[in-house]
């Protein structure tokens, strides 16, 4: 180990065990992290860099991975030598972890602060006083507002971004030597996600920690690291400074993930997948100026498919049995129009209010005033039969496909259920022969009816969600952060697909997303939302190059925009 080396890997190669057999899912990788550095893993799901980090604190689960071979040699001790009692010492104090979802890491039954105190109780000889009054330094530290009300908070009781500056809080609270951030930042807005890289940078530089921070986004990593390694298939394929791996990028795989994430500056019609860049496929056609004017003068000539009429949506609770009803309004004074074929994109941060409307929209929440005309017809007065229809016209793609199938369901089964339900085809057997098409539109075969969700990737399930939406036939789909989890190359081929089934099939978008480089890829035009109020409406490319509100320049200026 070099001199100033804090963490050296070498050689490590990890296993899936199953039923007998074994798999590589880490080839012989080495690397090595030096004191005082932060040093980025990037790569898409399956790549190995979570797999590989969790080998280091002893975490893969023993009955199904296993590490096959290497050393991992922290402060001249192979860990991977120590018995479970010495590596719990470590764990947590020496090299700790924040993980990538802050809320399946948290216990939902026990306190914020309980929780940061109990790891400070088991590695330090603090006092239960002492553990409080030091977790309330650390929530002070981690800019946790309020520290006093999030101590005594459960986690579903804190936002997303504050759930996760108590997991920085927990991870940092024994002074470790290193500090591993798998994700840290997945599925948080634009600006939250800056806040804590900016607050990762700081507490870094003050505690003089060395960090791993892994992601899938480069652009990303390009905001903290010192140095980056990309992994590809279980390989370390490149490695270098964070300015050569920008700006002289050596293998394919990494000018793919690069190259993949929809630009600020060019809107190219198809955005290049990991394959393309792999089999040397070039993606250069681009959408003129010229030519948007032209679509959007023809678009925006006809009337509007709907209209949001000074929409408000207010939620009442009471603070006690006999207390006074709080009010709180998510929806404020909220109208625009959506046209035939336009794709509407709609940003903002969380709370702000953009999923209520889109739910009062599919009338599967009611607007406390205002209107909401489909065609023409205000939803709100519609007959059971005709709200039937109305579920069938606007359809709706969610954030999380695994968590809108039903597990005991064969995909197939649950895309043909509401084509029944509606009367789509004249058969069970004619209802399969549409399904297996449109599995095939979405780019997957037709093995995939009889399969379940489990057995399917999240970009696949993303497909499998887009075919159950589109098999009714729709006129409007609301995309719910539908690509927000992805990796940045299932992402391109989601955002691919979607462009191609609108032009195929004629479908108008309301497109809703925290990743501001994706909403304005796929718009038309732009609804910046902001406490439950419109900040700014208008195209996309126009308000993108020129905002007015200071609120959509904070958010435009918080894109990760690499070097």
């Amino acid at each position: 180990m070099k001199k100033g080396t804090i963490l050296n890997i070498e050689n490590l190669s990890i296993s899936i065990i199953s039923g007998g057999t074994e798999m590589k899912v880490v080839r012989n990788i080495s690397y090595h992290l030096d004191q005082n550095e932060i040093l980025g893993i990037v790569g898409e799901s399956g790549s190995g860099k979570s797999v590989s980090t969790l080998a280091i604190l002893g975490l893969l689960p023993k009955s199904t991975l296993k590490i096959t071979n290497g050393t991992i040699t922290f402060m001249g001790e192979n860990l991977l030598e120590l018995e479970p009692k010495a590596l719990r010492k470590i764990r947590g104090n020496a090299i700790s972890m924040i993980f990538q979802e802050p809320m399946s890491s948290l216990n939902p039954s026990m306190t914020c602060g309980r929780q940061v105190q109990e790891i400070l109780l088991q590695h330090t000889s603090f006092s239960d006083a002492e553990a409080k009054k030091e977790t309330l330094l650390l929530f002070e530290k981690v800019k946790l507002p309020l520290p006093k009300r999030v101590f005594d908070a459960y986690p579903h009781e804190i936002s997303g971004g504050q759930k996760q500056r108590v997991m920085i809080a927990m991870a940092i609270a024994c002074k470790p030597k290193i500090l591993i951030a798998d994700e840290p930042t997945t599925a948080l807005d634009v600006t939250v996600q800056n806040e804590i890289i900016t607050l990762l940078k700081q507490l870094q530089a003050d505690e003089k920690m060395s960090v791993i921070f892994i992601s899938h986004d480069l652009a990303l990593v390009s905001e903290i690291a010192d140095r980056v390694l990309v992994m590809y298939k279980g390989k370390i394929v490149e490695q270098g400074t964070v300015r050569d791996i920008f700006h002289l990028p050596q293998h394919t795989y990494t000018k793919a993930l690069l190259g993949s994430k929809p630009s600020l500056d060019v809107r190219l019609k198809r955005l290049p997948t990991i394959n393309d860049f792999m089999d040397n496929i070039e993606r250069s056609e681009v959408i003129t100026t010229k030519l948007r004017h032209f679509r959007h003068e023809n678009l925006y000539s006809k009337p509007p498919l709907l209209e949001v009429i000074n929409v408000d949506k207010t939620y009442f609770s009471k603070t006690a049995w006999f207390g006074k009803s709080a009010s709180f309004k998510a929806v404020d004074d909220v109208s625009f129009k959506l046209y035939e074929g336009e794709t509407l994109g709609l940003v903002g941060e969380s709370g702000c209010g953009k999923s209520t409307l889109s739910n009062v929209i599919l009338q599967l929440d009611k607007a406390t005033s205002g209107q909401i005309l489909y065609r023409g017809n205000d939803i709100a007065l519609l007959k059971p039969g005709a709200i039937r229809q109305l579920r069938k016209d606007i359809q709706i793609i969610f954030q999380d496909p695994y968590a809108s199938l039903n597990p005991r369901i064969p995909v197939g089964k649950a895309i043909m259920e509401p084509m029944k339900v509606h009367k789509i085809g004249v058969s069970g057997e004619d209802r399969k022969q549409m399904v297996l098409d449109l599995l095939q539109k979405v780019g997957l075969d037709e093995n995939a009816f009889d399969r379940y969700p489990h057995e399917f990737s999240g970009g696949q399930r993303q497909r499998i969600g887009i075919a159950r939406a589109i098999a009714l036939r729709p006129k409007l789909i609301v995309c719910d952060e539908s690509v927000s989890a992805l990796d940045i190359s299932v992402q391109a081929q989601v955002l691919n697909l979607l462009n191609d089934l609108k032009e195929n099939f004629g479908f108008t978008y309301i497109f809703i997303s925290h990743d501001l480089a994706v909403v304005k890829y796929m718009s038309d035009r732009l609804v910046v939302m902001h406490k439950g109020k419109i900040e700014e409406m208008g195209d996309a490319d126009i308000i993108y190059a020129d905002p007015k509100s200071d609120y959509t320049k904070k958010l435009i200026h918080a894109i990760p925009k690499g070097l």
